[in-house]
């Protein structure tokens, strides 16, 4: 894996590149989220296609703290990436606000985008999202004095905990997010406050919509696959939110099958 570093209005960003040859996936990891979050899929996936994972704005090793956090700033880093990268018409596949911004980012510029994979995101208002997600990292115990307490908080030896605690920056006082909490709430008040239904049913490209049995709405995601003209939807039991995470197999299974139709 290397990384690939740009400056994009202003903002530095970095993206990790797992190699590879083919059809071009762009993988867009969820709010708090980071791009090694995908090593685990990239591992497989970087065998029949080029794949590539950036850390959106405010994350990792991207800048932290960024002016814009609009909807419109991070469809436009991940445009920037597929121009600076040479990756059109790529396959976008994003977990979570990675989700969200994967198909707003392919109803707006569907030269771009060969197909999606929406995962545990719709276009439906949160207006509950910012509370939510404040008193989940109000609660963590930072800083985490070591790696192995990060582990047992979000949840023991797990491929999701791993993943989590990964993520987290060392340093002297202890192990802390790469992110700040205000800059996460940020990033969330458009979706807070409108939904995005028009933007979905005016997607053109094949669609996967994968859901979580503990997860976004089922209503919700029933109703994306009626909207949108060349969807389906995959559920995948046992999965909490992070659903790539939780059930690596399964999650593989779907996403190969997806991008096999896509294939000419």
């Amino acid at each position: 894996m290397q990384w690939h570093c740009r400056t994009h209005k202003g903002v530095g960003l970095a993206c990790a590149d797992y190699g590879g040859t083919g059809l071009p996936v762009i993988l867009l990891h969820g709010l708090c989220g980071h791009a090694g979050e995908w090593a685990e899929t990239a591992s497989w996936l970087s065998l029949p296609y080029r794949v590539v994972a950036p850390e959106q704005r405010g994350h990792g090793r991207s800048d932290r703290n960024p002016a814009d956090v609009s909807r419109k700033a991070f469809i436009g880093d991940a445009v920037m990436w597929v121009e600076q990268l040479a990756l059109a018409r790529a396959v976008f596949v994003g977990h979570s606000m990675g989700g969200h911004t994967a198909f707003l980012l392919a109803a707006k510029r569907p030269d771009l985008v060969r197909g999606l994979v929406v995962a545990e995101a719709t276009p439906q208002v949160d207006p509950e999202a910012s509370t939510r997600v404040r008193a989940w990292l109000e609660a963590w115990p930072v800083p985490f004095t070591s790696y192995e307490q990060a582990i047992k908080f979000f949840g023991g030896n797990t491929l999701r905990a791993q993943v989590w605690a990964s993520g987290l920056e060392q340093r002297n006082d202890g192990f802390w997010p790469r992110f700040e909490i205000p800059v996460m709430l940020g990033a969330l008040k458009e979706i807070a406050c409108r939904s995005y239904w028009d933007e979905w049913a005016g997607i053109r490209c094949p669609v996967l919509v994968v859901r979580a049995q503990r997860g976004v709405a089922a209503g919700d995601t029933q109703r994306m696959v009626a909207r949108a003209k060349k969807a389906r939807l995959v559920e995948i039991a046992d999965t909490s939110h992070d659903i790539h995470l939780d059930q690596p197999l399964r999650w593989r299974e779907s996403l190969e099958g997806f991008l096999s139709t896509l294939i000419p």
